[in-house]
């Protein structure tokens, strides 16, 4: 997968993937949050999760949706709404009675203040959702168990806190997890073999983890990264940023198989595998094929979607 003038900046690279921009084109949304712009209105902030430190570019939107945290310990509401001590319900009145306003953006939730709300009036309702969101999730992961035995590693610990999340009810959409340490320009023989062990056994838990639960059918796992790597070996026994790159789809709704022609390692674009396949389709698949939205109102054009689904 792949799209036209790649980009082989992590940062750039990583932009186009997570907005669905074009290459010369910046966003400042991500695809996942114009979904929930556009199909998650009344929900709260819950209907995306991250397990992350900071909220993906992915979940960037308009309307404040999705939160993110690196650990359940982490995740809780520190603030008070009694009305006492409440240091930012004063800066707020303050910043109201000059005129001006003020805005809060901390390490749980995106949150966006609308035009017609006062800071004060943010701030409540803000802290009002953090805490309600706080309660549930921390209820939800007390009483939850795993029905699969998870390898270690974040990646995996990250699979178990989603799949504990699920079987708890949380009424969210999108799941957000990541998997670092493939940037592999020395030595990686061995570390890429490491890592794509740690992320089979993780994914083969959380996939038994979901199926004792009785939930598999409701569940579809899309991976991608910024771009894939140079053919050619480098001279520190790596390979350099590339282009193309394979996403794997997991699912009990897909066609099994390679979706497309396998590349060539020889017929290559400047020392790259040349993609078939715009990873954007495979969005516009996933938006109109399993999350039922008109794919274009969030992609911003037309993408046809490739036949993953049976």
């Amino acid at each position: 997968m792949g799209y036209p003038n790649p980009n082989r900046s992590h940062f750039r690279a990583t932009e186009i993937w997570q907005t669905a921009s074009e290459s010369e084109q910046s966003l400042s949304t991500g695809w996942l949050g114009r979904y929930f712009d556009n199909a998650c209105s009344g929900e709260d902030s819950a209907c995306g999760i991250a397990i992350s430190g900071e909220t993906p570019q992915a979940f960037a939107n308009q309307t404040g949706k999705g939160i993110s945290f690196n650990s359940p310990q982490d995740y809780q509401f520190k603030g008070d709404l009694s009305g006492r001590n409440e240091s930012y319900f004063e800066m707020a009145n303050a910043a109201e009675d000059e005129g001006g306003s003020i805005g809060m953006l901390n390490n749980s939730a995106a949150n966006v203040m609308a035009a017609s709300e006062t800071p004060v009036s943010f701030l409540r309702r803000t802290s009002l959702d953090a805490q309600v969101n706080t309660d549930r999730i921390q209820k939800i992961l007390k009483r939850s168990r795993a029905d699969a035995q998870y390898p270690n590693g974040r990646l995996a610990s990250s699979l178990r806190t989603v799949a504990n999340l699920i079987q708890g009810g949380m009424p969210t959409r999108v799941y957000y997890v990541s998997q670092g340490g493939f940037d592999t320009h020395n030595n990686q023989f061995g570390a890429h073999a490491n890592l794509m062990r740690e992320m089979n056994e993780s994914l083969t838990a959380f996939v038994q983890d979901l199926k004792a639960q009785g939930n598999f059918e409701r569940v579809l796992l899309l991976t991608f990264s910024e771009f894939g790597r140079r053919v050619e070996e480098n001279a520190s026994g790596g390979t350099d940023h590339g282009a193309a790159a394979p996403m794997f789809l997991i699912g009990n709704g897909l066609k099994p198989g390679v979706v497309g022609k396998h590349p060539s390692l020889t017929d290559l674009y400047r020392g790259d595998l040349k993609h078939h396949t715009d990873f954007r389709s495979v969005y516009a698949s996933v938006l109109q094929n399993w999350l039922k939205v008109p794919s274009e109102k969030v992609l911003g054009k037309p993408f046809k979607p490739t036949s993953i689904f049976a």
